[in-house]
């Protein structure tokens, strides 16, 4: 019985130029974030990790998991949203297959100076998506460890209000303001919403 799902298959950019102490922390607490290990992610080869997620929530978890890393100062994370079937489901999701593996695995093969890309088995779909990433990811890709930082607790706190930020991260609101704009956040989270209302078309 295969069913819907989406995988994400990322690396970590500049992990050779930190030891894995340095990111490894943030890049664990944003996949368990979002599942359990390793039924649901897992690193392995060192610095490589697959997460598996619905598609709802999929490109959210990728931008998510981009602000974790992203604290650390020149560490960035490469990734690939494969949407499609899960045919085999194995106690490993690094064992398990079907066609949201393969198009997350060629989508991630592909990515060359790419960091987010998406690939479903709908060209019309993928199309649009794909070309909101590039230019999203001019931005995200220059995030500063404090703007991922605001960034990131934003998103934790989706329903907290530019005041309610500055008390959780004892910052002042004009700090806070200043880096959602720079962070083009108004404009991720529309990018968000037009993937997740473009999803349901699939």
């Amino acid at each position: 019985m295969s069913m819907t799902t989406a995988i994400i298959t990322g690396d970590i950019i500049n992990s050779r130029k930190a030891t894995p102490e340095v990111w490894l922390p943030y890049l664990k607490t944003a996949l368990d974030t979002y599942g359990k290990e390793p039924t649901q992610w897992e690193i392995y080869r060192g610095d490589s990790f697959q997460l598996e997620i619905s598609p709802e929530k999929a490109l959210e978890a990728a931008i998510y998991i981009k602000a974790n890393v992203k604290q650390k100062k020149g560490i960035d994370v490469r990734m690939a949203i494969g949407v499609g079937e899960k045919d085999y489901d194995s106690e490993k999701i690094t064992e398990s297959n079907g066609s949201a593996f393969i198009n997350s695995g060629e989508c991630f093969e592909n990515l060359k100076k790419q960091t987010l890309a998406l690939k479903s088995n709908s060209e019309t779909f993928d199309a649009p998506i794909n070309l909101m990433l590039q230019l999203a990811a001019l931005g995200m890709d220059n995030w500063l460890p404090a703007t991922s930082r605001i960034v990131k607790t934003a998103m934790e706190y989706p329903n907290a209000n530019q005041k309610e930020l500055a008390s959780v991260l004892e910052k002042s609101q004009s700090n806070i303001s200043e880096a959602l704009i720079r962070a083009g956040f108004d404009e991720v989270q529309k990018m968000i919403q037009f993937y997740k209302t473009h999803l349901s078309q699939l």
